[in-house]
């Protein structure tokens, strides 16, 4: 069976319904990072002390799967149905296929890895 990775890129606040979701299709195992970004956004305008400046990396939640095929098109649902606000600045979701995956511990490769 093949694997795909899954990268999502989420609003902060919506990582704890993202999880949620992706544990209730099954999966356990996610990687989260915090990331910085924009998209079509493009930032936005802040003042400061009088002055005027812009913050065009927002701050974003990356959170990567590493799961079977025949899983994706349920996890992609649920990140979607999860992280969804219907505002800009949503986010994206990438899915790109795996060469290989190994357990560092027990030598397990592939699927049983995952």
């Amino acid at each position: 069976m093949t694997m795909k990775k899954i990268e999502a890129i989420i609003k902060p606040f919506k990582l704890d319904e993202v999880k949620e979701a992706l544990q209730e299709v099954g999966l356990q195992g996610i990687t989260v990072t915090e990331a910085k970004g924009f998209g079509r956004q493009k930032g936005h305008t802040e003042l400061y002390r009088g002055a005027e400046y812009v913050v065009d990396f927002l701050p974003k939640v990356k959170v990567e799967i590493v799961l079977n095929d025949d899983l994706v098109e349920k996890a992609v649902e649920a990140i979607r149905d999860a992280a969804q606000t219907g505002r800009i600045g949503d986010g994206k979701i990438f899915v790109s296929n795996i060469e290989e995956a190994v357990r560092i511990r027990t030598g397990e490769t592939g699927e049983d890895a995952v």
